[in-house]
């Protein structure tokens, strides 16, 4: 048993030993990761809503459209680009905008024109490469968020009041 007792005491001298060089190695470790640190600091971490929002902002200032201010009600014309065999061409689509969802690089607007007697609604992505441009015709005084009783009205009905603040 004595022996055994040697051989354990032996073992943890060399345990310690080897500690030792094992918080001597950790404490350069973390040397450098406290160096490093503070330039991870300066830039930041992101959450994934930070990160997608930036990387939205960077891909909308990337596209140099320059988009007006555009509010439901508003009558635009949305210049759409069509493509007929190796030909392209520009063609407007002018109509109330009845709604406006999601926001940043998503964001859509719903217009909805009369042609022939029936009511026709299209849905534009703002920063998509289908739509060559968009100018507001006249600003609309309404008072909701979403026009969709425009939907259940028919002819002089379906004027917005014009508005000149804006």
């Amino acid at each position: 048993m004595a022996a055994d007792s040697k051989d354990i005491n032996q073992d943890d001298s060399s345990i310690e030993t080897g500690t030792a060089a094992v918080e001597t190695a950790a404490t350069e470790t973390a040397a450098v990761a406290v160096a490093e640190k503070p330039a991870a600091v300066s830039t930041g971490k992101l959450s994934a809503s930070e990160l997608m929002r930036a990387f939205e902002d960077e891909q909308i200032a990337k596209q140099a459209k320059e988009l007006p201010q555009i509010y439901v009600g508003d009558t635009v014309r949305v210049g759409v680009r069509i493509t007929e065999g190796n030909k392209e061409r520009v063609q407007p689509y002018e109509g109330v905008v009845i709604a406006k969802r999601h926001g940043g690089l998503n964001e859509t607007i719903t217009v909805r024109r009369i042609f022939q007697g029936i009511g026709v609604e299209r849905v534009f992505m703002l920063h998509s490469p289908q739509v060559a441009s968009i100018s507001v015709e006249r600003r609309g005084k309404v008072r909701r968020a979403k026009l969709f009783y425009l939907r259940d009205r028919v002819g002089k009905a379906t004027r917005v009041k014009q508005r000149f603040d804006r």
